[in-house]
């Protein structure tokens, strides 16, 4: 028998519980690194967790912009009537406001009738001998296509007045309304104070259903409403029509 042949029984025990100590050792740090990626995943799906022992900073409130709403104007009542409220003052001062009149279509009177005579008590009338069918004078370059009113305004001294009146051509030509605005001393053509207004491309003939009236710069009437005829002629498709003072 040889002399190292043999099994020492007391040494077993030992390599057990150090076998069985390590054994131990290891489980709880497998436990405890599982409890620690527990906690890590914990922590990552909710950072404001109690547990955290270093929580995110609280973000502030969001703020929060009140929603628009306009408010309407206060609704009158179906059955307000404005009411005018009158001031006193010291003095009171009254300026007649007169508006232009409005075109109106005239139908040719009857011939055992004529318009009223022009003037009756207005400061401006009819030139003497007015109006005057001439070949259009001022546009050659049309010749025949061309069919027009134009004139002036003479002031008691007979001479043109230059600017500051209104003259309106209304009525109706070749079944339609007519309502023109123009102004003394913008038709150079005609000389100092001359007025035009272009009715058409062709002479058209009508009978006393144009007229045209003078105004002041307050657009108050200064004649009357002067009636006169067209024609279908090109020796007679320019209209001379000029006012006077008398008054």
């Amino acid at each position: 028998m040889d002399s190292f042949d043999y099994k020492d029984e007391s040494l077993q025990p030992v390599k057990d519980r150090g076998a069985v100590l390590w054994s131990v050792l290891s489980i709880m740090a497998l436990l405890t690194a599982c409890c620690m990626l527990a906690g890590f995943v914990a922590i990552f799906i909710n950072p404001q967790a109690v547990y955290n022992p270093f929580p995110p900073p609280t973000l502030p409130a969001t703020v929060t912009f009140p929603t628009y709403t306009p408010t309407p104007r206060s609704v009158l009542p179906p059955t307000w009537t404005p009411v005018p409220t009158i001031e006193p003052t010291s003095t009171t001062t009254f300026t007649p406001t007169v508006e232009p009149p409005t075109a109106t279509m005239v139908l040719p009177l009857p011939e055992s009738q004529t318009p009223s005579s022009p003037g009756e008590g207005m400061p401006f009338v009819l030139h003497e001998g007015d109006p005057v069918a001439i070949p259009n004078i001022a546009h050659p370059d049309l010749e025949c296509n061309w069919m027009g009113v134009a004139g002036k305004a003479y002031n008691l001294s007979g001479a043109p007045i230059a600017q500051g009146l209104f003259v309106q051509l209304g009525g109706a030509l070749d079944g339609k309304p007519v309502d023109m605005l123009g102004m003394i001393g913008i038709a150079t053509d005609y000389g100092p104070g001359g007025y035009e207004f272009t009715l058409g491309d062709k002479p058209l003939a009508s009978t006393q259903t144009l007229w045209v009236q003078l105004f002041d710069q307050a657009m108050i009437p200064l004649s009357e409403q002067i009636y006169f005829d067209t024609y279908a002629d090109c020796d007679k498709n320019l209209i001379l029509i000029n006012f006077s003072q008398v008054r």
